[in-house]
């Protein structure tokens, strides 16, 4: 094997496919990433247990075709350092050698035959524009669970209703759930609809990965979800087990409603945060007489607070209250220049969503029991 690159375009290539590498792991050679040349590009693949990652991106100039296998972490430490403009990689005997520019580099090849074929990409159910797509992800991932021994928390449903043309995005810790609803276009008419478990954290560098325009192809089969844009190939193995479902959950009967600023509030929720210590909430006390509401934290001596314009609809006043970091991933996880808070009352349900009051995206959270206010 024998290639001449530009040193961005393969730093680019490396870097992506050796986010799926494990950080640690038994098996040697899944610590390495397959270089692959012909036909004037270079495809650089990577894979652990339970997800794979595959990209081509063209060469200057293929000399002699061939693959290699190098310890992949390796491969990137050098790529960062190389000096910009063209490389030339190359095997000679037992080492891969990558120079540029009068550096020079040699690692030791890792033997082929011991390494695992990738996964092929499922069935292909359709595509999602991927901005949209990177979006949504990082709008629900912030509600999804960090306890590894509750692995189905830890995911993010992914729903594609093939009648209703859209997909579902929703992720819950048991404390918050968040939903995002967006257009999906499906890859034949009359298309199946499907309803999987996705690891949030696999998901969310998916999602980041993929580039900001275009169509993102979707594929599943029954263990796992596969991602294809622009030359970039991933999969995932699916999660076992299902989210609760929204859609009860989310029903509010007569709630009262606030609308707020949403820069503002995010703000407020910043500067009074300072003085929550641990699990110390931020109460919120909205008041329809004066059309305000006063955000506090805080105990005794040490405490913050704001008062900031709100509109109150359903009640002449009511005030809840919050775990200060679940407060703040939902207001962050909305643009709109405008909030509407459903609320319940203390120690019950409330819910985000924009002023426009659109179901496409919502993020639910439970108040403090009223002994804690």
């Amino acid at each position: 094997m024998e290639f001449r690159i530009e040193r961005s375009a393969l730093t680019e290539a490396v870097s992506w496919a050796a986010r799926v590498l494990p950080v640690r792991s038994p098996v040697p050679v899944l610590g390495g990433l397959l270089l692959d040349t012909g036909d004037g590009r270079l495809r650089v693949s990577g894979l652990d247990y339970e997800a794979s990652a595959r990209i081509d991106v063209e060469a200057a100039e293929v000399l002699r075709p061939g693959k290699v296998l190098v310890m992949g972490r390796r491969l990137l430490d050098i790529c960062k350092v190389l000096p910009e403009g063209p490389v030339e990689c190359a095997v000679e005997g037992s080492r891969f050698t990558v120079s540029g520019d009068g550096a020079r580099f040699g690692l030791s090849v890792l033997p082929l035959d011991d390494y695992p074929a990738l996964p092929s990409l499922p069935q292909v159910r359709g595509a999602v524009e991927a901005a949209e797509f990177a979006a949504a992800v990082a709008d629900v991932a912030v509600a999804a669970g960090r306890d590894d021994t509750l692995p189905a928390l830890t995911g993010i449903r992914l729903g594609l209703d093939a009648e209703a043309g859209t997909m579902t995005l929703a992720a819950t810790d048991r404390y918050r759930f968040a939903v995002r609803t967006l257009p999906w276009k499906a890859a034949a008419a009359g298309g199946e609809s499907a309803d999987v478990l996705v690891s949030a954290r696999r998901l969310t560098e998916i999602a980041r990965s993929l580039g900001r325009s275009g169509l993102v192809s979707v594929a599943l089969d029954a263990g796992s979800a596969g991602f294809e844009h622009a030359g970039m190939r991933t999969t995932v193995r699916l999660l076992d087990g299902r989210l609760p479902r929204h859609d009860k959950l989310f029903a509010m009967e007569s709630p009262a409603v606030a609308v707020v600023d949403r820069a503002r509030l995010v703000e407020a929720v910043r500067r009074v945060s300072v003085v929550a210590d641990g699990d110390s909430p931020v109460q919120m006390a909205f008041s329809a007489a004066d059309n305000s509401v006063h955000l506090q934290a805080g105990y005794e001596d040490d405490v913050a607070s704001q008062r900031l314009p709100a509109t109150l609809e359903g009640a002449r006043e009511m005030t809840v209250a919050f775990n200060p970091g679940y407060l703040a991933d939902a207001l962050a996880s909305f643009e709109e220049p405008s909030l509407r808070l459903l609320m319940m009352g203390a120690g019950q349900r409330a819910m985000v969503t924009g002023a426009a009051g659109s179901d496409a995206h919502r993020h639910l959270l439970m108040s403090v029991k009223p002994s804690l206010l």
